[in-house]
């Protein structure tokens, strides 16, 4: 079972440890918390808020066999000043840079609005530093059949743009794709150093 390790600002008080963790971000109010409590199954872990931006910190859970998953600042639309969400920036680039442990990105994507300018910088960004990233697009029982197609539409797109990358569709609510995007979870996240 995962549990809150703490949170972060800067190297300094990153969790140390030595194994493997995955990364989850996206644009605030994507439905990141939502999704790291279903993975882990509890409803309480990751704070969950209408608000966009209340995840302003670097958190980190971790389970009984030392598996570390990462929620980070969402980015976009938040209700803090154009130098918090700079400094909040700045934090994160700083961790994805730097961090040895970081295993993959997992970049999620409302599918109501698909790959919006901000998105598109940050896949830009991810490519730029050679990080290994996967798309989840979440929130798919908002949508109508029209629209789904219109989303896969979009998605073959940008891989036209931006090389063939992996990818999930999930919703949180209904918990379609879910099994599948834990299987990949699990999968990215063991290594020499994990057993489970």
């Amino acid at each position: 079972m995962f549990k809150f390790v703490k949170s972060a600002t800067n190297p300094s008080n990153w969790y140390e440890h030595n194994n493997y963790e995955i990364a989850f971000w996206g644009r605030s109010n994507v439905g990141k918390s939502s999704l790291i409590n279903l993975i882990v199954q509890n409803k309480k872990m990751a704070r969950v808020s209408k608000t966009p931006g209340r995840t302003q910190l670097i958190n980190f859970f971790e389970n009984e066999y030392g598996a570390v998953f990462v929620d980070l600042p969402g980015y976009g639309y938040a209700r803090v000043s154009i130098a918090q969400a700079k400094n909040m920036m700045l934090m994160v680039e700083k961790y994805l840079e730097t961090r040895q442990n970081l295993k993959n990105v997992y970049l999620l994507i409302d599918s109501r609005h698909g790959i919006t300018k901000n998105d598109q910088k940050i896949i830009e960004y991810l490519l730029k530093i050679n990080l290994s990233f996967i798309l989840i697009y979440t929130k798919i029982d908002k949508l109508n059949q029209r629209e789904k197609s219109k989303l896969l539409k979009g998605i073959n797109e940008s891989q036209k743009i931006y090389g063939k990358f992996k990818y999930f569709i999930i919703s949180s609510e209904t918990g379609f794709g879910i099994n599948e995007l834990i299987v990949n979870i699990n999968e990215t996240i063991q290594g020499d150093n994990y057993e489970k």
